[in-house]
């Protein structure tokens, strides 16, 4: 891959994904995939003032094998230097930026009851800490290319060339081509159009159609919103959370989802692929999931808590979005999400109340956020999907028609 393209990436992650005030630190997690562009995005950072880059490596195959021989209880434990570093955050609020290049399998084989006890265990250990930094601070999960992923999407290529196309789709589907600086910020001029649209029509629910199966309606919070592409902190510091980002989205109402979701695409969740599935609701709540393959891990993805079979996100993607024409399945959430329409269960985004900040997080969970430590996408959008939105008199308003906007 051409160095230029890839250095002009790399300050797109900085400048317009984290946006690091002068002397705020970074937090950046990736694996040993792209080191080199690793590197690349450190000096970036120190280019745009960060006062000190920290470093998170991870590595899938070794978390496999502690999977494999580590007890219950050290899987499970938040260990002192581990405690250390999230009350370090909490104090400092430095931006968080996740390189995310895992393989799409790379925990097949493990104990699934064994990971799901752990994962879930340690996240509850967790969750306070980002709590206390929720709205706080920037953050950015972006992509590059790892060697097992690559292959997954290409599987027909040598290894060396299935890279190197993953990360022309990385970066074609980022905006990255040409200038990427200017093209962000157009794009986000135009999200930021199509929500100042739709919060215009003061809709309370929405109605989900499609040939698949899916037959499905959700309960919206009154003073909610929908938000898209950039973002602002509770200090004002705008940061663009997710690169590729198509969606625009909301919070939906806690409790209030009755119907049938089927899925359009794969998942991939910790390390496996839950394939061809279907979760049914009533009264908010996942009561049914059927899967051809991992059922077991989506069962027990929506029980991680108490709020894990609820809703916390509903996104609107148009059908013929970037990521989707590239005719790429990605078996990756990041892309495949902002291919079409996607549902989330789990954790709610207190941000997708208006004048959020003028409430507890008691207050916001009142109005209908829902709150749990997961928040996991799955996509939803087909060709012929179409959304009414209902206002409050009960009219009903087209917004997705044969799968895109109706306006």
């Amino acid at each position: 891959m051409d160095r230029k393209r890839l250095e002009s990436y790399a300050w797109l992650l900085v400048e317009k994904g984290i946006n690091p005030d002068v002397g705020q630190d970074v937090v950046l997690t990736a694996s040993f995939d792209q080191i080199e562009f690793v590197r690349m995005v450190v000096e970036n950072c120190y280019r745009r003032g960060a006062g000190k880059v920290v470093l998170n490596w991870t590595d899938m195959p070794l978390a496999k094998i502690e999977q494999r021989y580590q007890s219950e209880e050290r899987l499970s434990a938040l260990e002192p230097w581990e405690k250390a570093r999230w009350q370090y955050q909490v104090k400092k609020l430095p931006c968080r930026l996740w390189l995310d290049s895992d393989d799409p399998d790379g925990m097949a084989g493990v104990d699934m009851e064994k990971q799901s006890r752990t994962l879930a265990a340690k996240l509850r250990k967790i969750k306070p800490y980002r709590n206390a930094m929720e709205n706080k601070h920037q953050w950015c999960i972006a992509a590059v290319p790892g060697r097992a992923w690559a292959k997954k999407v290409f599987p027909k290529l040598p290894a060396e060339r299935a890279e190197e196309k993953l990360w022309e789709a990385i970066l074609s589907c980022s905006r990255a081509n040409g200038d990427p600086i200017r093209n962000w910020e157009a794009h986000n001029r135009q999200i930021h159009h199509r929500c100042k649209v739709l919060n215009a029509k003061k809709l309370v629910a929405l109605e989900y159609r499609a040939s698949n199966g899916t037959d499905f309606k959700v309960g919206l919070i009154p003073d909610g919103i929908f938000c898209g592409a950039a973002e602002t902190d509770l200090s004002g510091r705008e940061f663009n959370p997710n690169i590729p980002s198509e969606e625009i989205f909301t919070s939906p109402a806690r409790g209030v989802a009755e119907g049938l979701l089927v899925a359009s695409k794969p998942l991939s969740w910790q390390g496996a692929l839950i394939e061809d599935f279907s979760i049914r609701f009533h009264r908010g709540k996942a009561v049914e999931v059927k899967a051809r393959t991992n059922q077991k891990m989506l069962e027990k993805m929506i029980s991680m808590d108490k709020g894990a079979d609820y809703l916390g996100e509903c996104a609107l993607i148009s059908y013929d979005s970037p990521i989707n024409q590239s005719g790429i399945l990605f078996y990756n959430t990041l892309f495949d999400e902002n291919a079409c329409c996607h549902i989330a269960l789990g954790r709610g985004f207190d941000n997708c109340v208006a004048d959020y900040a003028k409430y507890t997080p008691s207050e916001l969970r009142k109005k209908g956020i829902n709150d749990s430590m997961i928040h996991v996408d799955f996509m939803i959008g087909t060709r012929d999907l179409e959304i009414d939105g209902v206002t409050a008199s009960g009219e009903k308003i087209a917004v997705f028609r044969k799968g895109t906007w109706c306006f």
